[in-house]
């Protein structure tokens, strides 16, 4: 899961940079309002982490505008302001959700993964198509009769896959998924990881189209 902190504080942005990715999250972090909107128009993000009191450009200006502009991705505001008519602004004007620091950092991921479900209208946290079921909670893949707990970067691109199930995803765009900015990549991560995932289900759970990417099969294809 790609996902875009937009926050001012070096040390708490260092700090949720660290614990999201460590969670198998491919993190950018922005450190002003102008450069979070910036990679909100020229990127595509799983989840937008907002604080409002940003330099440059305030985050409920970003909120609005994006949410004028059609602009659907999930986000969450996390910001010290407290006060009701805050929290209430920032869910009118389009937040998904609203968490007050100072937090737990697994609070944050739960309200993630809780604003993700409402979002694809599932109860409970599974990317699902066909015979592969990916849990995000546990980190577990289900192919046929096998279910296997995953390392952090194989979860992250079966993550990226099962979120568009029949959808071809490039080398670069996988690597865009899997990494923040300033991560450096190996030619050959892409394939490592998915050789890695074939060879501990069967190859068929990842389909190669040559000269154009990987992909998930959509159910009843």
């Amino acid at each position: 899961m790609r996902v875009l902190l937009i926050e001012d504080d070096r040390m708490i942005g260092e700090s949720l940079t660290r614990a999201l990715r460590s969670k198998s999250m491919s993190v950018n972090w922005a450190r002003t309002g102008s450069d979070g909107e910036e990679a909100l128009a020229n990127g595509r993000y799983s989840m937008v982490l907002l604080d409002l009191g940003l330099p440059q450009r305030p985050g409920l200006e970003i909120l609005k505008s994006r949410r004028r502009q059609g602009d659907e991705v999930p986000v969450i505001v996390i910001s010290a302001r407290d006060e009701l008519d805050d929290r209430l602004a920032g869910l009118d004007f389009g937040a998904d959700d609203y968490l007050v620091k100072p937090f737990d950092v697994s609070e944050l991921l739960a309200r993630i993964r809780a604003v993700l479900r409402r979002r694809s209208g599932a109860a409970r946290p599974l990317l699902e198509s066909g015979d592969v079921t990916l849990d995000l909670a546990t980190h577990e893949l289900t192919y046929r009769d096998r279910r296997l707990l995953l390392p952090a970067r194989e979860f992250a691109l079966m993550v990226a896959l099962m979120e568009r199930p029949g959808a071809i995803l490039s080398r670069s765009q996988l690597e865009e998924r899997l990494y923040g900015w300033g991560e450096e990549v190996e030619s050959n991560a892409i394939d490592v990881l998915i050789h890695s995932i074939r060879k501990k289900f069967d190859k068929e759970i990842i389909l190669n189209v040559r000269g154009a990417g990987w992909m998930v099969a959509k159910a009843g294809r």
